[in-house]
């Protein structure tokens, strides 16, 4: 197992943000899709990761969002990056937004660190030593499935597929307190982490999405699961249910079955 210290990827991170702008100096444009947006900003942020990442651990790799950046053969370990998560928020000043970095060894991601700079939260993760926010220790909740909160969505990028999520979310809902949506899945995942809300369903994600979030709750004591009931990739796009115990997660992934013969991707 490689030895990369925390506390300089979380000041790497830390001095990322400061290319996140939010008077709305940046440009924006579409990616093949009105829904799918990239900035200067996220490229900008992507760039640096990379370059100061690239010249602490020369032997590692990387996985990208954008610019179709993948380099992972050939590399035991592998830097999972989500420059900014939640650019639309991002491009709006909305504060819901983070950086997302996850060192993948192996398959196994070894490190979390999410930064949401205007939320004022770094929350990070080593494997096996638990999961912090600013440094303090976290742990999800102790409420049950009946009252939790439910992050969701409706599957952004495959608008054919939102009738199965809204059926599946009408079925949670109905079990659960309530639901809410950030629009981005690296703070949620890192608030069910702090206790701030109980479940999670997303039909459709990317590795750099949930990477290093995942992590992250898994070491806050919550449960993590693909379609199969196994651990999501990190290296592939993946549908997602998240809990902050084994036992709601399981029984979250039921309603999804209920709905789903096979994944639609």
């Amino acid at each position: 197992m490689m030895f990369v210290d925390i506390e300089i990827v979380k000041a790497i991170v830390r001095a990322a943000a400061t290319l996140m702008d939010r008077s709305g100096g940046f440009d924006v444009k579409e990616k093949g899709a009105r829904e799918n947006i990239v900035t200067s900003s996220d490229l900008a942020v992507q760039h640096f990761l990379m370059r100061e990442l690239r010249d602490r651990y020369p032997e590692v790799g990387f996985l990208c969002e954008e610019e179709d950046m993948k380099d992972i053969q050939g590399h035991e370990a592998v830097w999972v990056i989500d420059p900014i998560d939640g650019t639309c928020n991002y491009s709006r000043g909305n504060e819901n937004c983070c950086i997302s970095v996850a060192l993948v060894q192996n398959g196994e991601p070894l490190i979390g660190v999410v930064y949401s700079p205007w939320r004022e939260e770094l929350y990070s993760a080593e494997k096996g030593k638990g999961a912090f926010c600013n440094g303090k220790p976290i742990h999800v909740s102790d409420r049950p499935f009946e009252k939790g909160l439910l992050f969701t969505a409706m599957s952004l990028y495959r608008k054919d597929l939102a009738k199965t999520c809204s059926d599946i979310i009408y079925d949670l809902y109905m079990e659960c307190n309530d639901v809410r949506r950030t629009g981005s899945a690296a703070v949620e995942l890192c608030l069910m982490a702090a206790g701030f809300a109980e479940l999670y369903f997303e039909m459709r994600l990317m590795p750099w999405d949930y990477a290093a979030a995942l992590l992250i709750l898994k070491e806050a004591g919550g449960t993590v699961l693909d379609f199969e009931g196994k651990e999501p990739s990190p290296f592939r796009q993946s549908l997602v249910v998240a809990a902050n115990n084994e036992e709601s997660c399981q029984r979250l992934l039921r309603t999804v079955r209920r709905h789903l013969d096979k994944l639609p991707f």
